[in-house]
């Protein structure tokens, strides 16, 4: 009860209802479904490649090589931004993640 309504109703304190009954908790949401497994991160991994970078190599050169594009090169670097921090200087011997399409 707020202000107004205490107001409203001259000072007098009206006892507070109580719902008849009250629904039951439905815990289905936190107990396990065995007839769907959770999602793997298995198919993820299967749409990338990986690519061991060569002397010479530029990644306009390996998008080339794998999607037919040069252009494509910045889906190659989105994917290897926690190695590729300058997408002019890639290092013979570093181990690129190619995504798929």
């Amino acid at each position: 009860m707020g202000l107004f309504d205490f107001l409203k109703n001259k000072g007098e304190e009206k006892p507070v209802q109580k719902p008849a009954s009250t629904p039951a908790a439905n815990n289905d949401f936190f107990k396990s479904n065995p007839a769907q497994p959770a999602a793997a991160a298995q198919p993820a991994a299967a749409a990338q490649d990986t690519y061991t970078v060569k002397s010479g190599d530029s990644l306009s050169k390996i998008a080339k090589s794998f999607y037919g594009d040069a252009q494509q090169w910045h889906k190659i670097h989105q994917a290897n931004l926690d190695q590729i921090k300058d997408p002019n200087l890639i290092q013979p011997g570093q181990k690129l993640i190619i995504p798929r399409g």
